[in-house]
């Protein structure tokens, strides 16, 4: 930034995040769509007036931290199951819309080089306005589309670098050099991930202060998206990968406290570094237009609107062609299963919103290049038009989707409980013994057990008898509930590895055992 006032900057700037997060809030309004529209007027004032968003600043601080959460709280079950799915809308659909895109900017006077740029820009879809603008998607709709927006900045970064070489006449276009590009990316951005994981992993084991683990869990979306970077990987994905190599073996190595802290963090720093991001994604708005001088704003505003169009259009068409083709080539019976009639896509469909990565790979363009003020203010007319329009539609298209509901997540949620609670009935008499609790605290922790499993049979109001620990204060009755949570976490961990509940549930109910285990205040032992 090059306001001297940085200490006012960072007030406004977080005053309008708490203040917008508010106010979408009390409109019912996605959280993303009323930060980016109150960012627009803050340029206006006298403090935020001169801020500028730089690019590095957005791929390096923002987009890995960012990615790295979106990684660790999405689900890798649902990923495999729609792996095919994954690929193709990350890496197909990407390069069909920027070759789109790139047919249209050259129709409007761009040379093929530039208009590749706008292409790649525009392509990908923004990972954290994809979760927060379309949270009420079913489970498997929604982790498609999140894994989706995880990968595809690194397409589309990829197609950026090599028309911007070209454009600037660095390197001239090969098909060997593009697809060695691609390669180096994609296997040496998974490379880097899983090297930065063991370093995670072996580090973890080394030190045990619940702080010291956690520095080391945020330093490392950093650590990969660096170590990519040096080999001309793609740091997006060495952080996707880093961060659910990490979702799989955190549960195993974490201790309760330092989930909790961590989780703690992560929650807040994503709070902020995505409030953040769409203010001063808005702030940049003026600048654009101040900026603008290749053509009037008149022929700016329209060729914006026809280039947003064109986006929505190819994901809209890519929606209602390639599922088809692959009914036409793949006739599996579990492909059939699998199907999703034209009317539940087009949520899908609908929900490809543009965001900070596409204004940030706008401000990257080099200020040579031909044309580099038209695609600054396209973009930012592309996110407009894709977080507003469509953001503030999609309610409306959810409710003519009708998208039915199979009751998936919560059967597995309950299956979850079932097996945890079980699990701490069959281990009950051999932990007491080795403890030495009596018959009246085993028999009361048993009676616990026992009800919450009638509970989840017969739900009843009222509080959870199996997670309410706090109604006796008696040494030998924490000390055995916590004992027993250590068996209860591992049988929720080895469903999620046999695929019977995903990383969500898993989550969701690893987080009340934590929290059940920091009220009884004694550390359970770990268990293979």
């Amino acid at each position: 930034m090059q306001d001297p006032h940085a200490l006012q900057v960072l007030v406004v700037l977080g005053v309008a995040v708490v203040g917008l997060t508010w106010l979408a809030g009390r409109l019912r309004i996605a959280a993303p769509i009323v930060l980016l529209l109150g960012g627009v007027p803050l340029a206006f004032i006298p403090w935020t007036g001169s801020v500028v968003l730089p690019p590095e600043v957005v791929l390096l601080l923002f987009l890995p931290a960012l990615l790295y959460w979106e990684s660790l709280s999405t689900s890798l079950r649902e990923i495999r199951a729609n792996l095919r799915t994954v690929v193709l809308s990350s890496v197909v659909l990407v390069l069909c819309t920027a070759a789109t895109v790139a047919l249209v900017g050259h129709a409007l006077g761009l040379s093929w080089p530039v208009a590749w740029i706008l292409g790649a820009v525009v392509a990908p879809t923004d990972a954290t306005a994809v979760s927060a603008v379309a949270g009420q998607l079913p489970r498997r709709t929604l982790t498609t589309l999140r894994a989706e927006s995880l990968v595809n900045d690194g397409t589309a970064l990829v197609v950026f670098g090599l028309a911007v070489a070209v454009a600037t006449g660095e390197a001239q276009f090969t098909w060997p050099v593009a697809i060695g590009a691609f390669v180096l990316s994609y296997a040496g951005g998974a490379a880097a991930g899983l090297v930065v994981f063991w370093l995670l992993v072996q580090t973890r084991k080394l030190v045990c202060q619940p702080v010291v683990q956690n520095v080391c869990t945020v330093l490392a979306p950093f650590a990969a998206f660096l170590l990519a970077e040096q080999v001309h990987a793609s740091g997006v994905l060495a952080v996707v990968v880093c961060g659910l190599a990490f979702s799989q073996a955190g549960p195993r190595m974490v201790t309760a406290r330092t989930r909790l802290q961590s989780r703690g963090f992560w929650e807040i720093a994503t709070f902020v570094l995505n409030g953040t991001l769409f203010v001063l994604v808005g702030l940049q708005l003026r600048g654009a237009v101040d900026g603008l001088w290749s053509t009037s704003i008149g022929d700016a505003v329209l060729q914006a609107l026809l280039v947003a169009g064109v986006v929505i259009g190819t994901r809209v068409a890519w929606s209602y062609t390639m599922p088809y083709v692959i009914r036409a080539l793949d006739r599996r019976p579990q492909q059939r299963l699998r199907r999703v009639g034209a009317r539940h896509r087009f949520p899908s469909a609908w929900a490809g919103f543009r965001g900070g990565v596409s204004l940030a790979a706008a401000l990257a363009v080099p200020l040579d290049v031909p044309g580099r003020d038209l695609i600054v203010l396209v973009t930012f007319g592309v996110i407009l038009v894709t977080m507003i329009v469509q953001g503030l539609t999609l309610p409306a298209v959810l409710r003519w989707a009708n998208l039915p509901d199979d009751g998936a997540e919560a059967r597995e949620q309950a299956l979850a409980e079932r097996t945890a609670t079980r699990t701490g009935l069959a281990e009950l008499d051999r932990v007491a013994e080795q403890l030495g609790i009596g018959a009246t605290v085993v028999e009361r922790v048993r009676a616990d057990y026992e009800e919450h499993l009638h509970s989840l049979s017969d739900p009843a109001p009222g509080d959870d008898p199996a997670l309410t620990a706090e109604r006796t204060d008696h040494t030998d009755y924490q000390r055995l509930r916590s004992a027993l949570l250590t068996y209860k976490r591992a049988s929720v961990v080895r469903l999620r590895d046999e695929r019977q509940i995903d990383d969500i549930v898993l989550r969701r109910l690893q987080a009340r055992l934590d929290a059940e285990e920091v009220r009884l205040g004694e550390p359970a032992a770990d268990v293979e």
